[in-house]
């Protein structure tokens, strides 16, 4: 990928998010794109709404149950950026319009208190630096075609990870918790939509452990030179599958013990 090819699509990303209509997959407009180039792309449009004053708070981990990245044919999760305009009060209304096509998971978020940055960063470097932890929803949107109308080929790893790791928002239940008091592998959830169980999984289904995906995280920055700030939060990734988050629909997830969280669409 040539720079103006990085910042054109990250531009349309902008525009299709500004405009609420979807562009074409980037993995066929680019067919030699590859992760490097699409980090790249997502580093761009991250740079074009802090220019139109967004914050960054923290990031997301995605793609970290086996399930789906064998679906995608994968064998690493990704990562996005959670910025300011992302963050939404617990039981609150989406807005209509919003998003484009919006989808729910639920996670457990890290709250955390301390700077993580290096390659060398540890688990009990993990531990140290969390500041508490939370159940949380994260809802999905994509600005990429979901499928090309022509060839029917669906996005791929590329087109998610341009697309911000399709990372939309994040609603963080009231609970806090002190990393120590459970262990996050058996932290499960029981999602409702509308009333009707949709999903049920557990902490472990995050590459056995919750705090796995962070310690990813904090190593493939370290790449780049990044790293995790005091007072961001992190999204550890998803324990479910995506739901479909229509018009009209309410979602509760019962963490148990460990909290619940709810949104409305």
């Amino acid at each position: 990928m040539t720079p103006q090819q990085i910042q054109e699509a990250a531009e349309a990303l902008f525009q299709a998010e500004t405009s609420g209509r979807q562009i074409g997959l980037l993995s066929l407009q680019y067919p030699h794109l590859d992760l490097e180039g699409a980090y790249a792309i997502q580093a761009a449009l991250i740079d074009s709404k802090r220019a139109a004053g967004r914050k960054v708070i923290g990031w997301k981990i995605g793609l970290t149950s086996r399930a789906m990245q064998q679906a995608l044919n994968i064998e690493t999760p990704d990562s996005g950026v959670l910025l300011d305009d992302m963050l939404f009060d617990e039981g609150m209304r989406i807005p209509a319009g919003r998003f484009i096509q919006p989808r729910i998971e639920a996670e457990i978020a890290f709250l955390m208190k301390a700077p993580l940055k290096g390659e060398h960063v540890t688990r009990e470097d993990v531990l140290a630096a969390t500041e508490s932890v939370a159940p949380s929803l994260e809802i999905l949107d994509t600005r990429i075609l979901r499928a090309d109308p022509t060839s029917g080929k669906t996005r791929i790893i590329t087109d998610t990870i341009s697309d911000n790791a399709a990372n939309a928002g994040i609603v963080l239940g009231k609970q806090r918790h002190a990393i120590g008091v459970f262990d996050l592998r058996w932290i499960g959830a029981i999602v409702k939509r509308d009333g009707i169980v949709e999903e049920t999984g557990l902490g472990a289904g995050v590459l056995n452990d919750p705090v796995t995906g962070i310690l990813w995280l904090v190593h493939r920055l370290a790449q780049y030179g990044q790293g995790i700030e005091a007072g961001q939060v992190l999204l550890s990734g998803s324990f479910i599958r995506p739901l479909e988050a229509p018009p009209g629909s309410i979602f509760e997830a019962d963490f148990g013990p460990f909290g619940s969280v709810s949104l409305k669409f």
